[in-house]
């Protein structure tokens, strides 16, 4: 029989099992968790129907004790655990399945979050005093929550303005970690930790791609990995502003 091992690494509020052949994922959630695994299983069998590589749902059950969701294996490694040098060559393949995720038609994909929702998540984490620390960038940490989420809403109009020009299909998540990769051929093989799926401007994904591989290069104060997003996702659609914009509001979203 077949077993299931508990896979200790990543983020997710939900417990994580592996099954021993590799080829199955399973998370389980208590009733609290419902909704949110319940958002993350409709947006994987929404993926699924696109093109755009990533797991696929097996079975989904609830009871009074909470619910599973199974799920393909996406193959591969997490581009987080590659070395700076790997991770390098396989840049091009990173970047270009999340441009290929943005080129998605928006008509087609009924989720959403816009910076309108990002934005009452956070005042609800800010006004909870629930901010992660450990989540906020280096420049906002040990400064009081509300002020942060301030500097933010002081840019709030212009960003609304910004985003309703350039709205695209988001993975809400897009840190190294969620990009499967081939180790061989270092092609990217799949998204995965789908939960926050949704149309939103591309700069929430870009911010955390960029901030991520900041964090694996190290001594880099940001700029080779925004040069480098630059040249592989296209310098014309980057702004600077909304790159920091999103990488200070994200943080204000978890809890």
């Amino acid at each position: 029989m077949p077993e299931w091992i508990p896979v200790s690494t990543g983020e997710s509020r939900a417990d994580v099992f592996r099954r021993d052949d590799g080829t199955l994922i399973a998370k389980r959630v208590g009733p609290s968790g419902v909704a949110d695994l319940l958002a993350e299983c409709r947006r994987i069998e929404w993926l699924t129907g696109t093109g755009i590589p990533g797991p696929s749902v097996v079975d989904w059950s609830t009871s009074d004790d909470g619910a599973r969701l199974v799920m393909t294996a996406v193959p591969g490694v997490a581009a987080g655990e590659l070395d700076s040098a790997t991770l390098l060559r396989a840049w091009p393949a990173l970047v270009g399945v999340l441009r290929l995720l943005h080129e998605l038609p928006t008509a087609d994909c009924p989720f959403e979050r816009t910076l309108a929702t990002m934005f009452r998540i956070a005042e609800d984490v800010a006004r909870r005093d629930a901010v992660i620390p450990e989540f906020l960038a280096e420049d906002q940490q040990g400064r009081p929550h509300a002020e942060l989420l301030a500097d933010l809403r002081a840019q709030l109009d212009e960003r609304l303005d910004q985003e309703r020009g350039d709205l695209v299909v988001c993975h809400g998540d897009a840190c190294l970690p969620n990009f499967m990769v081939d180790p061989g051929t270092l092609a990217c093989t799949g998204l995965i930790d789908l939960g926050r799926l949704g149309i939103a401007d591309r700069h929430a994904d870009l911010a955390l791609l960029r901030a991520s591989a900041t964090e694996s290069w190290a001594g880099d104060d940001g700029t080779h990995a925004e040069r480098l997003l630059s040249e592989r996702y296209g310098d014309d659609r980057i702004d600077p502003g909304r790159l920091r914009f999103y990488h200070h509001l994200d943080p204000l979203t978890w809890s």
